[in-house]
């Protein structure tokens, strides 16, 4: 089964089974800053799993776009991925474990579907903790439907407890679906540590809230998450070794050969790191995101600049990133249209950026022969140091891997000690920096973070008014302490403009104008003025938001009841984002109209 037959299969089941295929969300989480990325499928649908009525109804199943960063130095080897499509279907409300369970099970040993052997199935559920209780119903319907009590692992909330995405938000207890891929039959007792049962699939049932103090409470609705990874899962049903080993990737490694010296680049490691990396670039630039040094642009930046790397180890002299894209673009483009559309800039900006990083890879070098020239010549441990490599590895993108090999070209050693301990010191200063960053989140729903996405609405019909309608959308970011609004314009804002744009935002909330909310479809919302601020992301029904008769959004999450709500708006600052981009921060104060 091909990994479009698995996509299209899963869809059709849960449609048949009453549950709406929704669209993939963006890999750039709307409105929340918890995390950089879209992690997994629940991520998009906080709001709703929190309470929010969900326009397509309350059963829903799609094919989401990830990516994961996590383990980024992992990818290359068998299975790890930085971007992977999840499969996934919710139940809001509506359905809970034993149903949740039953598709579950269905879908993997029906001759219509997967067809697996239920003889080569394990399961893990929750064991339970002092937070929440062992999850006898989920062990219990297992065993109904067959499977033995040698085969089901009770597992600590380390192993088998979901969530929240973010810091806050909804999470509960799962149940995973585990796979026999051994050459040898299955042993009767199943042990999830043993390689040879790999993960396919994952229930997840919300029950609890995660608050900010760490408490959980019991939400008002009980929810099910499900995912099921396509890449994973369809080199099992191919019976491959490798994620790799599939036709996801091989027309990429077909391009590679073609270009580099390497006969086999599937099976060379920097073959892999290409192929994957470029692969997530892609993604990542249909989604609008640009390198930078900064959030999404800096991961991006990594991925490229690392395959460019990798490139050279296969042999590969110039350019290749833009053909490599064509090829992504070709195989991907039917299921995600944003490639096609997008193909211009992704291929742009791959073209800038793997310029931009040869002067960079330059002036790398020319530093690390100025480190070199530092050593005297009397010096006998020939020994180059951890910290300076470290320094290249974080100003020029050098890898330790590439200075290790232009130092042993010099007779030197490097200080590996020395660079993991400055590593170490550098990826605690980014834990401590993101801790204090990623507050807030789609899950938080509190009086200043639902004040500040409603004044966003505001913010943007005001610049539409003062600048054009050549304003939209590029970019929100809400803490509980300010909104961040990204937005297409040509040049910087004057004190004049910010001015009037903040007039008119503080007129509106004077009026205390309602707002109000309908549900209705994308060419509905469009044809009664709705702004629509990233119109491929959408589903067949949206809801649409009114502020009087001032504002019109296609929107998700929080908002106050009317204008009035909110306090006086004020611009924190305006600056640069990217080309063609501005940025606006701005507050509220306390003091309410009325």
């Amino acid at each position: 089964m091909t990994a479009i037959e698995l996509k299209e299969k899963y869809l059709q089941f849960f449609e048949k089974n009453g549950h709406t295929i929704i669209k993939s969300a963006s890999l750039v989480p709307e409105n929340d800053p918890t995390v950089l990325f879209t992690t997994a499928g629940m991520h998009p649908l906080v709001p709703f799993l929190l309470g929010e009525t969900h326009p397509d109804g309350n059963k829903l199943v799609n094919v989401q776009k990830c990516i994961r960063t996590g383990d980024i130095d992992e990818v290359g080897d068998d299975t790890h991925l930085t971007f992977f499509e999840m499969l996934g279907n919710w139940s809001m409300g509506d359905y809970f474990k034993e149903r949740a369970i039953e598709y579950s099970h269905e879908f993997l040993t029906s001759k219509d579907y997967l067809n697996l052997s239920v003889d080569r199935i394990g399961i893990t559920v929750f064991a339970g903790d002092d937070d929440a209780p062992f999850d006898q119903d989920s062990y219990d319907k297992w065993t109904s439907l067959g499977i033995s009590a040698e085969r089901i692992a009770k597992m600590g909330k380390s192993d088998n407890w979901w969530g929240p995405a973010g810091q806050t938000g909804p999470c509960g207890p799962d149940t995973e679906m585990f796979y026999w891929a051994g050459e040898s039959d299955p042993p009767r007792d199943f042990d999830p540590a043993d390689p040879a049962w790999v993960e396919i699939w994952n229930d997840v049932f919300m029950e609890y809230n995660k608050l900010e103090d760490g408490r959980y409470e019991q939400l008002s609705k009980r929810n099910v998450d499900t995912g099921m990874g396509v890449e994973r899962v369809t080199a099992i049903l191919q019976g491959k070794d490798s994620v790799y080993d599939t036709e996801l990737f091989h027309p990429i490694f077909e391009v590679l050969k073609r270009v580099s010296t390497t006969t086999h680049p599937r099976q060379h490691r920097s073959g892999r790191i290409v192929a994957e990396h470029l692969r997530s670039a892609v993604f990542l630039l249909a989604d609008g995101i640009s390198p930078s040094n900064v959030d999404q642009g800096y991961v991006l930046r990594r991925l490229i600049r690392r395959a460019i790397r990798e490139g050279r180890r296969l042999g590969i002299v110039g350019d290749f990133t833009t053909t490599v894209a064509e090829v992504v673009i070709a195989e991907y483009h039917g299921f995600y249209n944003e490639l096609k559309h997008q193909e211009s800039f992704i291929l742009d900006e791959l073209r800038k950026e793997e310029n931009q990083f040869s002067l960079t890879l330059e002036k790398g070098i020319k530093e690390f022969d100025k480190v070199i020239q530092s050593i005297p010549d009397g010096c006998s441990t020939k020994r180059f140091s951890g910290r300076k490599a470290f320094f290249l590895y974080e100003t020029y993108g050098f890898p330790l891997e590439l200075t290790k090999e232009l130092a042993g070209e010099k007779g030197f050693e490097v200080d590996v000690k020395q660079f993991d301990k400055a590593y170490q010191q550098h990826q605690k200063r980014s834990r401590e920096g993101a801790e204090k960053k990623f507050k807030g989140g789609l899950a938080d729903h509190s009086e200043a973070t639902t004040q500040l996405h409603t004044a966003t609405h505001l913010l943007h019909k005001a610049l539409r008014i003062v600048l054009g309608d050549h304003v939209g959308q590029k970019g929100s970011n809400i803490t509980t302490d300010r909104l961040r609004f990204d937005f297409s314009h040509p040049q910087k804002v004057t004190t004049e403009e910010l001015a009037k744009v903040e007039d008119i935002v503080n007129d509106e909330i004077r009026r205390n104008s309602p707002v109000i909310k309908e549900e209705m479809t994308v060419s509905e919302a469009k044809n009664s003025g709705a702004i629509g601020l990233f119109e491929e992301r959408y589903g067949e029904r949206v809801s649409v938001y009114s502020i009087g008769d001032f504002s019109k959004e296609i929107c998700g999450g929080p908002h106050v009841e009317s204008s009035g709500d909110l306090g006086l708006f004020k611009i924190s600052k305006e600056e640069s984002s990217s080309k063609g981009v501005r940025r606006i921060k701005a507050v509220l104060t306390q003091c309410k109209s009325g």
